[in-house]
């Protein structure tokens, strides 16, 4: 079977409160191969935690390699929100309801 081009992933993270900072997430991640841009959203602070959507964007990304990075930074993985893969992208589309 062929590798998957994965060329999107958002994963919901967690850190703690004070370490890491956002800038040492991004570096880690930002040294995986494939990894050509990222964002990291704070989507909610509590009395210990901090919740990030981590937004990356790519060619063929590695999703053990990215995983491996973000916890060897200090965060968590809890999910894979959205994982867009293939040839081209394909951008969402609002559905009315």
């Amino acid at each position: 079977m062929a590798a998957l081009n994965i060329r999107r992933l958002v994963l919901d993270v967690d850190k703690a409160l004070a370490r890491p900072q956002l800038p040492e997430i991004a570096a880690s991640i930002n040294e995986v191969p494939g990894v050509e841009a990222l964002n990291i959203t704070v989507t909610e602070i509590d009395l210990e935690t901090v919740g990030m959507e981590v937004t990356i964007q790519g060619e063929m990304l590695d999703y053990d390699a990215i995983v491996r990075a973000i916890e060897g930074a200090g965060a968590v993985v809890h999910s894979i929100d959205e994982l867009a893969a293939g040839n081209l992208l394909i951008e969402k589309v609002a559905r009315a309801r």
